[in-house]
């Protein structure tokens, strides 16, 4: 009797002890948990444990759906490694899924959906395509319809990819360390349609790359800031607007599975901003909510207010369909975060070399609706435009203090285009680089600045960079804007748009087409001007000659250093680099447009033989002895970097040592253009229309014009180190073309039967220059062998402008 009682008091006890330790573990209430921290309300309710630096995030059980945004509000300054302040990460459709004492941070895959009432047929797309979770979280308190989070360590780690882009840049490993990681309250807040969460991270590694030594204040530690946004989802009075492929927006797209059988399972909508007249069927109204874009205070005068008039520009495009005050610019207010989703915002971002600037926005990634527009503009940009303008107007401006103020106005017209473009990108829009041949007609091009000479022999930049926006920016408004209410239908609407751009002239052809390895479309380029791009690049060499022969150290003040000339040298040097890229897509160049399955293609076809030849010619300028030497005087004062200053990529490299080098200036500038020419896609496309057309020059006529080119320049002045380098450059450019696997078979045996014509001429000549590089070219036919030392240096980067 005495052992039972005993067991059955251990058991008493072991039962106590499990019910007890139930108690303890058992989650407190949020208000009990809370009580001591302070609180902050919003769209998600966070709490802040100022004592042990945490935040505790207050989460529905409901499981509702939001958008959960990253981004970084303090970046490291380097357009190399492109992580810049105010850059935006990924937008997520997300939800917290609660089970047990666990909280999981959701992201939902929204490219394979189904749009249909059939709630069965939803979820089997759902259940095939996988979610993912992006953080596992311990709840530490609940009420019956909330449960309370540690969020903090979710902010101690790498949302935005940071270690990714510095090992994928070559910069070094890096792991976030906890223990240097805070909070940061002063960027923590809470709104009632958004909760703003922010911290100062620490990712510690072996800063090995360059890059990131000429950045951070110790490469070996890199405190930055990551920021979390929780964003309601917009209501559902936003209608989403069919996409079009010439309507001059982006694509904003997704697989639907509920399609119907028979049709395209792509769904395709733009992505622009919620903007309704408050009287829909009224020619003019007010907006019921106008889009308001909010300038960085930290941008100086006067580029501040070059900035806002820039912005200004896009009032004119809602004007146009009967918006009144749509459009607003302000300074942002002194107690916002640019970060807020709740401002559209235009940061002016500092890095230490010269980059791109672009806008982003946070878009609902189930309709397409911008949230917020976040333009980022770097800040260096109008620093290399005065140095352009400087360079160019020094020899015609004798008076400093009027060179001075015509160089400012140069580069504020360039910040009130770039202001235009970027916020245009953030409105939804595409770039057009057809535009720039039809006067101008979008500020989403991108603008060379246009040089004119006077009929005095004068120059001048007074029209360099248009103003306002173009009929092409306003017909893509329209289409992305207008509101239809009392119309016929949309769809009509839209259609008359798009006729309407057509009746214009208005031709549209965006990014991957416009660029000049790759690309044959002959009317879109990067940085140029002018309706016919040959004619324009015979115009701009001239200009250039004469520029170069006036060139000038006007500009440099007496004290300082005469090395600081090669920077403004070099723009100069290269003014036709770009216009040399656009006249290029003349040969082997295609005409074409974005056609639909109606559309007539009549017009899709090469480029016309005689224009073919025109740019050849032209282009061949720009590999010529004349044209690249380097005036004497201009190298009398290319001298060594001075004492104190610091070596910089916006100067030519060169092979000998600290001295300027003009040969390998000339060379260098003569591969570029080689490298246009010779471009493997574009002889492939040589080859199959000489065959349609005898007047296109073929793969070997364009060898052949290219070396003869350079040998008659070298026969006239066969000593001479640069019409030596000019040779051994293009035979070098020749043979990196037959070496590349993108040449067809048909290419490949053209431009190798012209080389080996060259090593004939070579080796016929006599004399020891030409011989020995015969005796080169046939090693290369033998054996492949190809001496190193023949690849010119690199160019000073040139984009952006």
């Amino acid at each position: 009797m005495r052992h039972i009682l005993l067991i059955f008091l251990l058991v008493l006890s072991s039962i106590t002890s499990v019910s007890l330790a139930s108690e303890q573990k058992a989650p407190a209430t949020i208000e009990a948990f809370t009580e001591s921290f302070s609180q902050e309300d919003g769209f998600f309710t966070f709490y802040h444990d100022a004592a042990n630096g945490k935040y505790y995030l207050q989460v529905p059980r409901s499981g509702k759906q939001f958008i959960f945004q990253t981004s970084l509000p303090w970046g490291l300054g380097s357009n190399d490694i492109g992580l810049d302040r105010g850059q935006l990460g990924d937008t997520r459709l997300s939800s917290f899924h609660i089970e047990g004492d666990k909280a999981l941070l959701m992201q939902h895959n929204t490219y394979y959906r189904a749009q249909t009432e059939n709630a069965a047929e939803r979820q089997s797309v759902n259940e095939a395509f996988a979610d993912a979770v992006l953080y596992g979280f311990n709840i530490v308190a609940n009420n019956e319809s909330h449960v309370l989070i540690d969020y903090t360590p979710y902010l101690f780690t790498d949302v935005h990819g940071v270690t990714q882009r510095l090992a994928a840049t070559e910069q070094g490993q890096y792991n976030v360390d906890a223990q240097r990681s805070v909070i940061y309250p002063e960027r923590s807040k809470g709104f009632p349609k958004n909760t703003e969460l922010e911290a100062k991270v620490t990712f510690v590694g072996e800063g090995q790359g360059r890059w990131v030594r000429e950045t951070a204040a110790n490469a070996d530690a890199l405190t930055l800031h990551l920021h979390h946004s929780f964003i309601q989802l917009p209501d559902a009075g936003y209608l989403p607007r069919e996409f079009h492929t010439n309507s001059g927006f982006w694509s904003h797209s997704f697989k639907d599975y509920a399609a119907p059988l028979g049709e395209s399972m792509t769904v395709q909508y733009i992505p622009r901003h919620r903007l309704q007249k408050q009287d829909p069927i009224a020619s003019e109204s007010e907006a019921r909510q106008p889009i308001t874009y909010y300038l960085d205070p930290g941008a100086p005068e006067p580029v501040r207010s070059a900035l806002l008039e820039g912005a200004k520009w896009w009032q004119e495009g809602f004007e146009a369909i009967g918006y009144d005050n749509a459009f607003q610019v302000k300074m942002l207010p002194a107690d916002a975060d640019p970060m807020d989703v709740r401002y559209n915002v235009i940061q002016w971002v500092h890095r230490a070399t010269r980059g791109w600037s672009y806008g982003s926005s946070v878009i609902d990634p189930r309709t397409g609706e911008i949230i917020k527009g976040h333009v980022t503009l770097g800040s260096l940009r109008v620093r290399q435009d005065m140095k352009i303008a400087s360079a160019l107007l020094a020899p015609f401006v004798e008076d400093k203090q009027a060179l001075k103020e015509a160089v400012k106005e140069m580069a504020l017209a360039r910040i009130r285009q770039l202001s235009a473009h970027e916020i245009g990108h953030t409105l939804g829009i595409a770039h057009n680089f057809a535009a720039s041949t039809a006067d101008r007609a979008s500020v989403m091009d991108y603008p060379h600045p246009l040089v004119n000479l006077t009929t005095e022999g004068t120059l001048t930049l007074a029209d360099a960079y248009d103003v306002g926006l173009g009929v092409w920016d306003k017909q893509v408004i329209a289409y992305g804007y207008s509101d239809f209410g009392g119309m016929p239908s949309a769809t009509e609407q839209l259609a008359r748009i798009l006729d309407k751009n057509k009746s214009l002239g208005l031709g549209f052809i965006s990014d991957r087409d416009a660029r000049p390895t790759g690309g044959a479309h002959p009317t879109a380029h990067l940085w140029d001007n002018g309706s016919n791009p040959v004619t324009e690049l015979e115009r701009l060499l001239t200009v250039r000659e004469q520029v170069l022969t006036n060139f000038s150290k006007a500009f440099l003040n007496d004290s300082e250093p005469l090395s600081r000339l090669q920077e403004f040298f070099v723009p100069v040097y290269l003014l036709h680099r770009y216009q040399a890229e656009a006249a290029v897509k003349w040969l082997g160049g295609v005409n074409y447009e974005y056609y639909l399955a109606g559309d007539n293609t009549d017009r899709y076809r090469a480029v016309g033989g005689s224009r073919q030849q025109s740019a050849l010619s032209q282009l061949l300028r720009t590999i010529s002895a004349d044209t690249l030497a380097v005036p004497g005087q201009i190298q009398q004062w290319l001298v060594p970097l001075a004492y104190g200053e610091s070596d910089s990529r916006e100067r030519f490299n060169g092979r000998t040592g600290l001295i300027p080098d003009p040969v390998s200036i000339a060379a260098s500038a003569a591969n570029h253009s080689l490298q246009l020419i010779l471009n493997p896609q574009r002889l492939n496309r040589l080859v199959q229309q000489h065959s349609a057309d005898s007047n296109v020059p073929s793969p070997a006529e364009v060898s052949s014009q290219v070396f003869k080119q350079v040998f008659n320049d070298w026969n006239e002045n066969p000593k001479s180190p640069l019409h030596q380098r000019l040779v051994t450059t293009a035979v070098n450019a020749l043979i990196k073309t037959v070496q590349s696997s993108s040449l067809a078979p048909e290419s490949r045996l053209q431009v190798m039967s012209e080389i080996k014509r060259m090593k004939e001429t070579l080796a016929a000549n006599g004399n020891r220059f030409a011989t020995q590089l015969a005796a080169d070219i046939d090693g290369f036919i033998e054996n492949g062998e190809w001496p190193k030392s023949y690849e010119p240096e690199a160019l000073p980067p040139g984009s952006p402008i």
